[in-house]
């Protein structure tokens, strides 16, 4: 457990995040491995099925995962205020809560995953695939929220190193699973689903173990599973914006989604490609960000507003210096990132309108840095209204942006367009943060 409350910022901050930042890439690294397989020993159509799935998937998962980091900032104001009894029992309203809502989304996901397709205006010769390849991995939608649960509780906490190493053997062992199974016995996308669920399974499972035998002051005694409406209601008052919040990115993504599928086969591949390499820049960000978010509301439910004030300044600093980084070593590396994901027939277009959109998005990644700082503080006061206002308004126009550009100039206007939202968001969060903060006494 980490207590934030006292002892040096920055060391609670880099401590808390670095981990994250691992797990997470960890996490992101076995989806990524699912696609460079995919891609070099299926072709690229696998490639471009999966990067149509990728977007509903992150709507689906994001809003599921979104209740638990709501559930997660209300716990961590518990245990900042001491108070284990109220921290066990929203974990078990979380819990009993978000398995059914899971569930619901599972089943008809299922089902209408052919109207989904054709929505997105899915060309004809990946349809089947795209079909196959998504309805399999709905299967693991109840997995990921029981792991997420779990690992939000031992987060809220402070321990952000147990979820770590559960990642680190589910992410080997998904990628080992599809080397040999895609790469050695070539059984094809339904395979590279089928592991993606075994590993979510394997997570939820090591999750669930560790809280058992190491961390039993986090497991609800019986009595706590009953439902509490005062709990209940606390923890879906943070829980429901905050998955709604992570639901209206994936949403927009998938509008833009469809308009690059009008673009061909080697533009979608491309920008499956690129989107994975904008997931691992963005990881740090919003780790970073994460860490900002427990420290404010373990300090919040302390009542220590300086601390919270002078932790934000250390945190806002640490996520301009990683923008401006990941900026740079991304315009040095992206030809060669582009080409792990892609072999084969077609593979130079893949990669030139792979580049065409890094040059300009690596140009301004202290932007994404900058909001995921601000959305932190919102999350960590329990303003997650304000973050779902400024992330609507930047996915808005990012897809705004895509349609008016993508037809003009191709995959640099998607780019462009992410630029125009960032932006937009800034404008607001800023003043907004800056605002409350001037009043953040008034405010504990």
């Amino acid at each position: 457990m980490q207590n934030m409350t006292e002892g040096s910022l920055f060391s609670h901050l880099w401590r808390y995040a670095l981990p994250l930042i691992l797990a997470n890439w960890l996490q992101l690294a076995y989806n990524a491995a699912d696609s460079m397989i995919a891609g070099r020993f299926i072709g690229k159509e696998a490639l471009a099925a999966e990067g149509i799935a990728a977007p509903i998937m992150n709507l689906v998962i994001l809003a599921v995962s979104g209740l638990c980091i709501g559930a997660g900032i209300f716990m961590s104001e518990r245990y900042g205020a001491d108070d284990m009894h109220s921290l066990r029992q929203s974990l078990a309203a979380v819990l009993k809560s978000g398995v059914m809502m899971s569930a619901a989304v599972m089943i008809p996901g299922i089902l209408l995953t052919p109207a989904i397709l054709n929505l997105m205006a899915v060309p004809d010769e990946i349809f089947n695939l795209t079909s196959v390849y998504l309805r399999i991995t709905f299967l693991g939608v109840p997995l990921t929220f029981i792991y997420n649960a779990l690992a939000a509780a031992m987060k809220s906490v402070g321990d952000s190193k147990r979820p770590l190493r559960f990642l680190a053997v589910c992410s080997i062992l998904n990628i080992v699973l599809d080397l040999i199974l895609l790469g050695i016995f070539h059984l094809g996308i339904v395979t590279s689903a089928l592991t993606t669920v075994f590993a979510q399974l394997v997570s939820a499972l090591l999750a669930a173990r560790c809280m058992i035998r190491e961390m039993k002051e986090l497991i609800p005694e019986k009595d706590e599973w009953k439902t509490d409406r005062t709990i209940l209601k606390k923890v879906m008052s943070y829980g429901l914006p905050s998955a709604m919040q992570q639901a209206v990115q994936p949403v927009g993504k998938l509008l833009i989604q469809s308009r690059v599928n009008m673009l061909g086969v080697s533009t979608i591949a491309a920008f499956n490609a690129v989107s994975r390499i904008d997931s691992f820049a963005f990881i740090p960000e919003q780790s970073i960000a994460a860490s900002i978010a427990t420290m404010i509301a373990q300090n919040r439910g302390a009542g220590k507003p300086e601390r919270i004030k002078k932790g934000f300044a250390i945190g806002i600093a640490m996520e301009i210096v990683y923008g401006i980084f990941i900026g740079v070593t991304v315009l040095l590396t992206g030809r060669q990132l582009v080409s792990l994901f892609v072999k084969g027939s077609g593979t130079e277009e893949v990669i030139k309108e792979g580049m065409a959109y890094l040059s300009i998005i690596a140009l301004i990644y202290t932007m994404p840095s900058l909001t995921n700082g601000f959305q932190g503080y919102c999350r960590g006061v329990g303003r997650i209204p304000v973050t779902i206002l400024c992330t609507f308004i930047q996915i808005s126009l990012r897809t705004i942006g895509t349609y008016l550009l993508a037809g003009r100039i191709g995959i640099r206007g998607i780019a462009a367009a992410s630029g125009v939202g960032w932006l937009a968001m800034l404008l607001f969060e800023v003043p907004y943060v800056l605002n409350h903060m001037k009043h953040l006494q008034e405010h504990l």
